[in-house]
Protein backbone atom coordinates (compact mmCIF):
# COMPACT_ATOMS: atom_id res chain seq x y z
CA UNK A 1 0.00 0.00 0.00
CA UNK A 2 1.10 3.44 -1.08
CA UNK A 3 1.43 6.35 1.60
CA UNK A 4 -1.49 8.07 -0.56
CA UNK A 5 -3.76 5.20 -0.26
CA UNK A 6 -3.34 4.81 3.22
CA UNK A 7 -3.70 8.23 3.83
CA UNK A 8 -6.65 8.03 1.43
CA UNK A 9 -8.36 5.38 3.01
CA UNK A 10 -7.66 6.46 6.87
CA UNK A 11 -9.33 10.11 6.09
CA UNK A 12 -11.80 9.85 3.16
CA UNK A 13 -15.08 10.29 3.46
CA UNK A 14 -16.51 8.80 -0.06
CA UNK A 15 -19.96 7.43 0.18
CA UNK A 16 -20.67 8.98 3.72
CA UNK A 17 -23.55 11.13 3.97
CA UNK A 18 -23.11 14.69 6.20
CA UNK A 19 -25.79 16.76 7.41
CA UNK A 20 -24.26 20.41 8.72
CA UNK A 21 -26.00 22.67 10.10
CA UNK A 22 -25.27 26.46 10.37
CA UNK A 23 -22.57 25.04 7.36
CA UNK A 24 -23.48 28.44 5.51
CA UNK A 25 -20.86 30.82 7.28
CA UNK A 26 -18.45 30.98 9.65
CA UNK A 27 -16.86 27.52 11.37
CA UNK A 28 -19.82 25.49 9.95
CA UNK A 29 -18.94 26.61 6.38
CA UNK A 30 -15.44 25.36 6.34
CA UNK A 31 -16.67 22.10 8.38
CA UNK A 32 -18.95 21.76 5.16
CA UNK A 33 -16.95 22.24 2.37
CA UNK A 34 -14.07 20.06 4.24
CA UNK A 35 -16.33 17.15 4.44
CA UNK A 36 -17.57 17.65 1.00
CA UNK A 37 -13.61 17.55 -1.11
CA UNK A 38 -13.20 14.69 1.57
CA UNK A 39 -16.08 12.74 -0.63
CA UNK A 40 -18.90 13.13 1.56
CA UNK A 41 -22.39 13.88 -0.27
CA UNK A 42 -23.21 16.91 2.18
CA UNK A 43 -26.47 18.75 3.27
CA UNK A 44 -25.48 22.13 4.41
CA UNK A 45 -28.44 23.44 7.02
CA UNK A 46 -29.29 26.91 7.84
CA UNK A 47 -31.80 30.19 7.22
CA UNK A 48 -30.32 32.44 4.76
CA UNK A 49 -30.91 30.85 1.09
CA UNK A 50 -28.83 33.62 -0.51
CA UNK A 51 -25.75 32.33 1.84
CA UNK A 52 -26.65 28.71 1.39
CA UNK A 53 -27.26 28.98 -2.54
CA UNK A 54 -23.56 30.54 -2.48
CA UNK A 55 -22.17 28.14 -0.65
CA UNK A 56 -23.67 25.01 -2.40
CA UNK A 57 -22.72 26.44 -5.72
CA UNK A 58 -18.94 27.15 -4.43
CA UNK A 59 -18.64 23.84 -4.20
CA UNK A 60 -20.14 22.29 -6.96
CA UNK A 61 -18.13 24.46 -8.56
CA UNK A 62 -14.92 22.28 -7.19
CA UNK A 63 -16.85 19.12 -7.91
CA UNK A 64 -18.17 18.36 -4.88
CA UNK A 65 -22.02 16.72 -4.19
CA UNK A 66 -23.95 18.86 -2.13
CA UNK A 67 -27.30 20.50 -1.45
CA UNK A 68 -28.61 23.00 0.76
CA UNK A 69 -32.10 23.23 3.06
CA UNK A 70 -33.38 25.91 4.36
CA UNK A 71 -34.79 25.63 7.99
CA UNK A 72 -35.77 27.20 11.10
CA UNK A 73 -34.02 25.86 14.13
CA UNK A 74 -35.35 27.65 17.04
CA UNK A 75 -38.57 25.80 17.07
CA UNK A 76 -39.01 22.04 17.84
CA UNK A 77 -41.38 21.72 14.21
CA UNK A 78 -38.48 23.64 12.47
CA UNK A 79 -36.21 21.26 13.44
CA UNK A 80 -38.08 17.79 12.46
CA UNK A 81 -38.65 19.52 9.25
CA UNK A 82 -35.33 20.12 8.34
CA UNK A 83 -34.19 16.85 9.19
CA UNK A 84 -36.71 15.25 7.07
CA UNK A 85 -35.64 17.26 4.23
CA UNK A 86 -32.49 16.66 4.95
CA UNK A 87 -32.55 12.91 4.76
CA UNK A 88 -34.38 12.96 1.72
CA UNK A 89 -31.42 14.61 -0.72
CA UNK A 90 -28.31 11.86 -0.33
CA UNK A 91 -30.11 9.49 2.26
CA UNK A 92 -29.90 9.06 6.12
CA UNK A 93 -26.89 10.54 7.27
CA UNK A 94 -23.27 9.02 8.56
CA UNK A 95 -22.28 12.07 9.77
CA UNK A 96 -24.02 15.08 11.80
CA UNK A 97 -22.63 18.09 12.21
CA UNK A 98 -24.13 20.85 14.98
CA UNK A 99 -22.74 24.02 13.79
CA UNK A 100 -25.81 26.25 14.16
CA UNK A 101 -25.98 28.88 17.57
CA UNK A 102 -26.78 31.89 18.42
CA UNK A 103 -24.90 34.38 20.53
CA UNK A 104 -26.38 36.70 22.71
CA UNK A 105 -25.25 37.31 25.64
CA UNK A 106 -26.97 40.32 27.74
CA UNK A 107 -25.56 40.88 31.32
CA UNK A 108 -26.72 38.17 33.40
CA UNK A 109 -28.60 40.80 35.85
CA UNK A 110 -30.44 41.62 32.41
CA UNK A 111 -30.82 38.11 30.67
CA UNK A 112 -34.56 37.71 30.35
CA UNK A 113 -36.51 34.09 29.68
CA UNK A 114 -36.49 35.27 26.15
CA UNK A 115 -33.15 35.58 25.64
CA UNK A 116 -33.04 32.20 27.24
CA UNK A 117 -35.51 30.40 25.92
CA UNK A 118 -33.64 31.17 22.30
CA UNK A 119 -30.63 30.63 23.42
CA UNK A 120 -31.28 26.94 24.16
CA UNK A 121 -33.75 26.14 21.39
CA UNK A 122 -31.23 26.85 18.74
CA UNK A 123 -27.91 26.03 21.11
CA UNK A 124 -28.89 22.87 22.80
CA UNK A 125 -32.46 21.47 21.95
CA UNK A 126 -31.81 21.52 18.07
CA UNK A 127 -28.98 19.19 18.55
CA UNK A 128 -30.64 17.00 20.70
CA UNK A 129 -33.51 16.42 18.69
CA UNK A 130 -31.20 15.94 15.59
CA UNK A 131 -29.11 13.41 17.31
CA UNK A 132 -32.30 11.59 18.41
CA UNK A 133 -33.71 11.43 14.84
CA UNK A 134 -30.18 10.19 13.19
CA UNK A 135 -28.09 9.32 15.94
CA UNK A 136 -30.19 5.34 15.96
CA UNK A 137 -29.93 5.22 12.34
CA UNK A 138 -26.51 5.32 12.80
CA UNK A 139 -26.31 2.89 15.48
CA UNK A 140 -28.17 0.43 13.54
CA UNK A 141 -26.28 0.55 10.47
CA UNK A 142 -23.37 0.25 12.39
CA UNK A 143 -20.96 3.85 11.75
CA UNK A 144 -22.08 7.39 12.83
CA UNK A 145 -19.97 10.76 13.54
CA UNK A 146 -21.94 13.40 15.77
CA UNK A 147 -20.02 16.58 16.49
CA UNK A 148 -21.01 19.72 18.11
CA UNK A 149 -19.42 22.86 18.26
CA UNK A 150 -19.32 24.25 21.85
CA UNK A 151 -16.87 27.01 23.05
CA UNK A 152 -14.45 28.41 25.50
CA UNK A 153 -17.82 28.84 27.73
CA UNK A 154 -18.75 25.98 28.16
CA UNK A 155 -15.61 25.59 30.73
CA UNK A 156 -14.76 29.13 31.79
CA UNK A 157 -17.41 32.35 32.49
CA UNK A 158 -15.53 35.22 30.63
CA UNK A 159 -17.05 38.11 28.47
CA UNK A 160 -20.06 37.45 29.73
CA UNK A 161 -21.39 33.92 29.07
CA UNK A 162 -24.63 34.26 29.92
CA UNK A 163 -26.99 31.45 28.66
CA UNK A 164 -24.62 30.95 25.91
CA UNK A 165 -21.96 29.13 28.09
CA UNK A 166 -24.98 26.98 29.31
CA UNK A 167 -26.18 26.13 26.63
CA UNK A 168 -22.20 25.10 25.16
CA UNK A 169 -21.85 23.16 28.39
CA UNK A 170 -24.97 21.51 27.97
CA UNK A 171 -23.86 20.24 24.85
CA UNK A 172 -20.74 19.51 25.52
CA UNK A 173 -22.51 17.24 27.88
CA UNK A 174 -25.26 15.88 25.44
CA UNK A 175 -22.00 14.65 23.12
CA UNK A 176 -20.94 12.31 26.25
CA UNK A 177 -24.75 10.91 26.85
CA UNK A 178 -25.29 10.25 23.55
CA UNK A 179 -21.24 8.80 23.28
CA UNK A 180 -22.46 6.56 26.41
CA UNK A 181 -25.59 5.58 24.13
CA UNK A 182 -24.23 5.03 20.69
CA UNK A 183 -20.92 4.34 20.97
CA UNK A 184 -21.19 0.61 21.49
CA UNK A 185 -22.82 0.66 17.83
CA UNK A 186 -20.06 2.34 16.01
CA UNK A 187 -21.16 5.71 16.59
CA UNK A 188 -19.09 8.57 17.77
CA UNK A 189 -19.89 11.53 19.34
CA UNK A 190 -17.49 14.56 20.39
CA UNK A 191 -17.38 18.14 19.91
CA UNK A 192 -14.63 20.86 18.81
CA UNK A 193 -14.17 23.69 20.85
CA UNK A 194 -13.01 26.90 18.98
CA UNK A 195 -11.04 29.84 21.10
CA UNK A 196 -12.08 33.07 19.72
CA UNK A 197 -12.38 32.68 15.45
CA UNK A 198 -13.58 36.21 13.24
CA UNK A 199 -16.84 34.94 12.21
CA UNK A 200 -20.08 36.38 11.96
CA UNK A 201 -21.18 34.73 14.87
CA UNK A 202 -18.29 36.57 17.07
CA UNK A 203 -19.42 40.42 14.93
CA UNK A 204 -19.25 42.35 18.02
CA UNK A 205 -16.42 41.36 19.61
CA UNK A 206 -14.46 41.36 16.31
CA UNK A 207 -15.53 44.91 15.64
CA UNK A 208 -13.18 46.14 18.62
CA UNK A 209 -9.66 46.36 17.06
CA UNK A 210 -8.48 46.30 20.84
CA UNK A 211 -10.13 43.39 21.79
CA UNK A 212 -9.09 41.38 18.59
CA UNK A 213 -5.60 41.94 19.98
CA UNK A 214 -5.80 40.82 23.20
CA UNK A 215 -7.54 37.62 22.72
CA UNK A 216 -4.60 37.35 20.03
CA UNK A 217 -2.06 37.63 23.27
CA UNK A 218 -4.00 35.03 25.13
CA UNK A 219 -3.39 32.02 22.51
CA UNK A 220 0.28 29.81 21.91
CA UNK A 221 0.37 30.97 18.88
CA UNK A 222 -0.10 34.30 18.54
CA UNK A 223 -3.47 34.99 16.15
CA UNK A 224 -6.93 34.48 16.78
CA UNK A 225 -8.99 31.60 14.99
CA UNK A 226 -9.97 31.19 11.31
CA UNK A 227 -12.67 29.50 10.06
CA UNK A 228 -10.42 26.79 7.77
CA UNK A 229 -8.53 26.18 10.82
CA UNK A 230 -11.19 23.37 11.67
CA UNK A 231 -11.02 21.58 8.94
CA UNK A 232 -8.87 18.62 9.56
CA UNK A 233 -10.13 18.36 13.18
CA UNK A 234 -13.84 17.97 11.08
CA UNK A 235 -12.53 15.32 8.70
CA UNK A 236 -10.68 13.17 11.66
CA UNK A 237 -13.79 13.50 13.77
CA UNK A 238 -16.00 12.20 10.65
CA UNK A 239 -14.12 9.30 9.52
CA UNK A 240 -12.31 6.08 9.96
CA UNK A 241 -9.73 7.59 11.61
CA UNK A 242 -10.95 8.66 14.59
CA UNK A 243 -13.41 5.21 15.43
CA UNK A 244 -11.56 5.16 19.07
CA UNK A 245 -12.23 8.81 20.18
CA UNK A 246 -15.44 9.50 21.92
CA UNK A 247 -17.15 12.07 24.31
CA UNK A 248 -14.04 14.11 23.64
CA UNK A 249 -14.02 17.93 23.87
CA UNK A 250 -11.35 18.60 21.53
CA UNK A 251 -10.20 22.48 21.78
CA UNK A 252 -8.89 24.39 18.55
CA UNK A 253 -7.82 27.20 19.95
CA UNK A 254 -4.26 27.95 19.37
CA UNK A 255 -3.72 26.80 22.55
CA UNK A 256 -5.90 29.89 24.38
CA UNK A 257 -7.32 27.47 26.78
CA UNK A 258 -4.01 26.68 28.39
CA UNK A 259 -1.95 29.90 28.17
Amino acid sequence: MTSHSYVSELFSLEGRVAVVTGGSSGIGRAIAGALARAGASVVVVARKESELAATVAELAADGCRTAWVSADLSTRDGVRAAAQQAAEVFGEPDILVNSAGINLRPPMGELGEDVWDATMAVNLEAPYLLGQRFGPGMAERGFGRIIHITSQQAHRAFVQSGAYGVSKGALESLARSQAEAWSPYGVTCNTLVPGFVMTPLNARLSADPEKVAALAARTMVGRNGLAEDFAGAAVFLAGRASGYVTGQAIFVDGGLSVH
